[in-house]
Protein backbone atom coordinates (compact mmCIF):
# COMPACT_ATOMS: atom_id res chain seq x y z
CA UNK A 1 0.00 0.00 0.00
CA UNK A 2 1.69 3.61 -0.91
CA UNK A 3 1.91 6.14 1.14
CA UNK A 4 -0.80 8.23 -0.10
CA UNK A 5 -3.31 5.39 0.76
CA UNK A 6 -2.27 4.95 3.85
CA UNK A 7 -3.11 8.28 4.84
CA UNK A 8 -6.34 7.82 3.06
CA UNK A 9 -7.13 5.16 5.56
CA UNK A 10 -5.62 7.03 8.43
CA UNK A 11 -3.02 4.06 8.96
CA UNK A 12 -0.60 4.84 11.51
CA UNK A 13 2.73 5.89 10.19
CA UNK A 14 6.15 7.52 11.76
CA UNK A 15 8.47 9.32 10.64
CA UNK A 16 10.72 12.03 11.63
CA UNK A 17 11.47 16.20 10.96
CA UNK A 18 15.00 16.92 9.95
CA UNK A 19 15.48 20.92 10.46
CA UNK A 20 19.64 21.25 11.09
CA UNK A 21 21.61 17.77 9.46
CA UNK A 22 20.90 17.86 5.65
CA UNK A 23 23.56 15.13 5.43
CA UNK A 24 23.38 12.71 2.41
CA UNK A 25 23.06 10.16 5.16
CA UNK A 26 20.38 11.42 6.77
CA UNK A 27 17.75 9.80 4.53
CA UNK A 28 19.20 5.82 5.27
CA UNK A 29 19.87 6.55 8.52
CA UNK A 30 15.88 7.33 9.24
CA UNK A 31 15.05 4.68 7.26
CA UNK A 32 16.72 1.98 8.98
CA UNK A 33 15.75 3.43 12.26
CA UNK A 34 12.69 2.58 10.96
CA UNK A 35 11.25 5.75 9.53
CA UNK A 36 8.53 5.87 6.89
CA UNK A 37 8.65 9.66 5.95
CA UNK A 38 11.17 12.71 6.30
CA UNK A 39 9.53 16.02 6.58
CA UNK A 40 12.36 18.27 5.76
CA UNK A 41 12.19 21.62 7.12
CA UNK A 42 12.60 25.12 5.07
CA UNK A 43 10.75 27.41 7.19
CA UNK A 44 13.17 27.53 10.43
CA UNK A 45 16.43 25.23 9.20
CA UNK A 46 18.65 26.48 6.20
CA UNK A 47 17.64 24.14 3.78
CA UNK A 48 17.94 25.50 -0.13
CA UNK A 49 15.63 23.85 -2.94
CA UNK A 50 19.02 22.50 -4.28
CA UNK A 51 19.85 20.39 -1.11
CA UNK A 52 16.49 19.10 -0.90
CA UNK A 53 17.03 17.98 -4.78
CA UNK A 54 19.95 16.06 -3.07
CA UNK A 55 17.82 14.60 -0.21
CA UNK A 56 14.68 13.70 -2.04
CA UNK A 57 16.91 11.83 -4.47
CA UNK A 58 18.52 9.56 -2.09
CA UNK A 59 15.33 9.43 -0.05
CA UNK A 60 13.37 8.47 -2.72
CA UNK A 61 15.74 5.55 -3.88
CA UNK A 62 15.76 4.34 -0.13
CA UNK A 63 12.11 4.06 0.05
CA UNK A 64 12.17 6.92 2.51
CA UNK A 65 8.76 9.32 1.75
CA UNK A 66 10.72 13.02 1.13
CA UNK A 67 8.24 15.79 2.19
CA UNK A 68 9.50 19.22 2.53
CA UNK A 69 7.88 21.92 4.92
CA UNK A 70 8.09 25.44 2.72
CA UNK A 71 8.62 28.74 4.37
CA UNK A 72 5.33 30.51 2.67
CA UNK A 73 2.30 29.91 0.63
CA UNK A 74 4.05 30.19 -3.26
CA UNK A 75 3.19 28.81 -6.60
CA UNK A 76 6.79 28.94 -6.68
CA UNK A 77 7.71 26.74 -3.63
CA UNK A 78 5.21 24.40 -4.30
CA UNK A 79 5.66 23.53 -7.76
CA UNK A 80 9.67 23.81 -7.98
CA UNK A 81 9.48 21.19 -4.49
CA UNK A 82 7.31 18.98 -6.55
CA UNK A 83 9.49 19.01 -9.06
CA UNK A 84 12.51 18.46 -7.52
CA UNK A 85 10.81 15.18 -6.30
CA UNK A 86 9.00 15.94 -2.93
CA UNK A 87 6.26 13.31 -2.55
CA UNK A 88 4.04 16.18 -1.01
CA UNK A 89 4.53 19.61 0.46
CA UNK A 90 3.82 20.91 4.45
CA UNK A 91 2.30 24.16 4.01
CA UNK A 92 2.80 26.20 7.47
CA UNK A 93 0.54 28.97 9.04
CA UNK A 94 -2.59 28.17 6.66
CA UNK A 95 -5.36 30.63 7.69
CA UNK A 96 -8.42 29.60 5.57
CA UNK A 97 -10.13 27.56 3.37
CA UNK A 98 -9.18 29.81 0.84
CA UNK A 99 -5.51 29.33 1.61
CA UNK A 100 -6.02 25.78 1.09
CA UNK A 101 -7.56 25.97 -2.32
CA UNK A 102 -4.59 27.76 -3.55
CA UNK A 103 -2.39 25.26 -2.06
CA UNK A 104 -4.22 21.94 -3.79
CA UNK A 105 -4.51 24.45 -6.80
CA UNK A 106 -1.16 25.16 -6.91
CA UNK A 107 0.09 21.46 -6.37
CA UNK A 108 -1.94 19.74 -8.81
CA UNK A 109 -2.24 19.69 -12.69
CA UNK A 110 -4.78 20.64 -14.69
CA UNK A 111 -7.91 19.80 -14.57
CA UNK A 112 -7.89 19.70 -10.66
CA UNK A 113 -5.38 22.42 -10.08
CA UNK A 114 -2.91 24.56 -12.55
CA UNK A 115 0.87 23.27 -11.83
CA UNK A 116 2.74 24.12 -14.78
CA UNK A 117 3.84 20.81 -16.81
CA UNK A 118 7.57 19.47 -17.52
CA UNK A 119 8.78 15.80 -17.30
CA UNK A 120 11.47 13.60 -17.30
CA UNK A 121 13.07 15.49 -14.65
CA UNK A 122 13.76 14.82 -10.84
CA UNK A 123 9.87 14.20 -10.00
CA UNK A 124 9.55 11.50 -12.36
CA UNK A 125 13.32 9.59 -11.59
CA UNK A 126 13.95 10.71 -15.19
CA UNK A 127 11.44 8.45 -17.08
CA UNK A 128 10.56 9.63 -20.03
CA UNK A 129 6.49 8.07 -19.75
CA UNK A 130 3.46 8.66 -21.26
CA UNK A 131 2.56 12.60 -19.43
CA UNK A 132 -1.00 12.43 -19.10
CA UNK A 133 -0.58 8.81 -17.22
CA UNK A 134 2.04 10.58 -15.32
CA UNK A 135 -0.21 13.84 -14.85
CA UNK A 136 -3.33 11.36 -13.13
CA UNK A 137 -0.93 8.94 -10.88
CA UNK A 138 0.94 12.71 -9.84
CA UNK A 139 -2.30 13.98 -8.74
CA UNK A 140 -3.36 10.83 -6.85
CA UNK A 141 -0.30 10.36 -5.02
CA UNK A 142 0.70 13.56 -3.82
CA UNK A 143 0.51 15.02 -0.28
CA UNK A 144 -0.85 18.11 1.09
CA UNK A 145 -0.79 18.52 4.42
CA UNK A 146 -2.12 21.85 6.17
CA UNK A 147 -0.82 23.12 9.53
CA UNK A 148 -3.15 24.57 11.75
CA UNK A 149 -0.98 26.54 13.95
CA UNK A 150 -2.94 30.21 14.36
CA UNK A 151 -5.78 30.97 15.79
CA UNK A 152 -7.54 32.15 12.16
CA UNK A 153 -6.54 28.63 11.18
CA UNK A 154 -8.45 27.29 14.41
CA UNK A 155 -11.38 29.47 13.33
CA UNK A 156 -11.60 28.01 9.71
CA UNK A 157 -10.50 24.50 10.17
CA UNK A 158 -14.02 22.55 9.69
CA UNK A 159 -14.04 24.56 6.03
CA UNK A 160 -10.36 23.25 5.71
CA UNK A 161 -10.68 19.56 6.74
CA UNK A 162 -13.63 19.83 3.92
CA UNK A 163 -11.44 20.56 1.24
CA UNK A 164 -10.74 18.00 -1.26
CA UNK A 165 -6.98 17.47 -2.15
CA UNK A 166 -6.20 18.59 1.66
CA UNK A 167 -4.86 15.41 3.12
CA UNK A 168 -4.12 15.84 6.60
CA UNK A 169 -4.32 18.64 9.24
CA UNK A 170 -1.34 18.70 11.10
CA UNK A 171 -1.30 20.72 14.04
CA UNK A 172 1.73 22.96 15.30
CA UNK A 173 1.28 22.80 18.43
CA UNK A 174 3.57 25.78 20.00
CA UNK A 175 2.76 27.92 17.52
CA UNK A 176 -0.48 27.22 18.10
CA UNK A 177 -0.51 28.04 22.05
CA UNK A 178 1.47 30.90 21.03
CA UNK A 179 -1.74 32.18 18.72
CA UNK A 180 -4.44 31.23 21.37
CA UNK A 181 -2.13 33.01 23.87
CA UNK A 182 -1.15 30.37 26.13
CA UNK A 183 2.96 30.52 25.25
CA UNK A 184 3.62 26.81 25.49
CA UNK A 185 0.75 25.69 28.29
CA UNK A 186 0.26 22.57 26.45
CA UNK A 187 -2.28 21.25 29.37
CA UNK A 188 -4.22 24.55 29.47
CA UNK A 189 -7.93 23.59 28.48
CA UNK A 190 -7.78 26.02 25.88
CA UNK A 191 -5.41 24.18 24.20
CA UNK A 192 -7.01 20.73 24.67
CA UNK A 193 -10.30 22.22 23.72
CA UNK A 194 -8.56 23.33 20.14
CA UNK A 195 -7.19 20.13 19.51
CA UNK A 196 -10.27 18.29 20.70
CA UNK A 197 -11.72 20.69 17.48
CA UNK A 198 -9.21 19.77 15.26
CA UNK A 199 -9.42 16.31 15.86
CA UNK A 200 -13.04 16.00 15.33
CA UNK A 201 -12.86 18.41 11.80
CA UNK A 202 -10.55 15.52 10.91
CA UNK A 203 -13.13 12.86 11.74
CA UNK A 204 -16.06 14.22 9.93
CA UNK A 205 -13.77 14.33 6.76
CA UNK A 206 -11.92 11.52 6.78
CA UNK A 207 -8.60 13.32 6.90
CA UNK A 208 -5.43 12.37 8.50
CA UNK A 209 -3.91 14.25 11.62
CA UNK A 210 -0.17 14.68 12.03
CA UNK A 211 2.15 15.93 14.50
CA UNK A 212 5.49 16.36 15.54
CA UNK A 213 6.54 14.85 19.28
CA UNK A 214 9.85 15.05 21.69
CA UNK A 215 9.27 11.74 23.59
CA UNK A 216 7.80 8.67 23.75
CA UNK A 217 5.10 9.39 26.21
CA UNK A 218 4.20 12.52 23.86
CA UNK A 219 3.79 9.89 20.95
CA UNK A 220 1.61 7.53 22.72
CA UNK A 221 -0.85 10.16 24.33
CA UNK A 222 -1.33 12.17 20.65
CA UNK A 223 -2.02 8.40 19.12
CA UNK A 224 -4.37 8.02 21.42
CA UNK A 225 -6.24 11.25 20.46
CA UNK A 226 -6.30 9.83 16.63
CA UNK A 227 -2.82 11.36 15.29
CA UNK A 228 -1.83 8.94 12.71
CA UNK A 229 0.64 10.78 11.11
CA UNK A 230 3.46 11.50 13.53
CA UNK A 231 7.09 12.56 13.21
CA UNK A 232 9.50 12.85 15.68
CA UNK A 233 12.14 15.79 16.41
CA UNK A 234 14.09 17.75 16.47
CA UNK A 235 17.09 15.82 15.85
CA UNK A 236 19.34 18.46 17.31
CA UNK A 237 17.47 17.82 20.53
CA UNK A 238 17.72 13.80 20.25
CA UNK A 239 21.51 14.37 19.74
CA UNK A 240 22.25 16.36 22.44
CA UNK A 241 20.02 13.98 24.75
CA UNK A 242 22.02 11.07 23.79
CA UNK A 243 24.98 12.39 23.97
CA UNK A 244 24.47 13.67 27.42
CA UNK A 245 23.15 10.57 28.45
CA UNK A 246 26.26 8.71 27.66
CA UNK A 247 28.24 11.46 29.73
CA UNK A 248 26.81 11.40 32.53
CA UNK A 249 26.83 7.62 32.75
CA UNK A 250 29.99 7.59 32.07
CA UNK A 251 30.57 9.71 35.18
Amino acid sequence: MNFKNKLINLNQIRGAMIFEFFSPGIPIILKNAGCDFIIFDMEHGGLSLEQFKTLAAISNANRILPLIRIPELSYNYIARALDLGAAGIMNPMVNSAEEAKKIVQFSKYPPVGIRGAGFGFAHDNYINTDPLTYIEEANNKLVNIIQIETSLGLESVEEIASIDGVDCLWVGHFDLTNFLGIPGNFKSPIYLNAIKRIICAAKLNNKSLGIMVNNKDELEMYSNLGFNLIAVGTEMSILSQGVSSLLKYKK
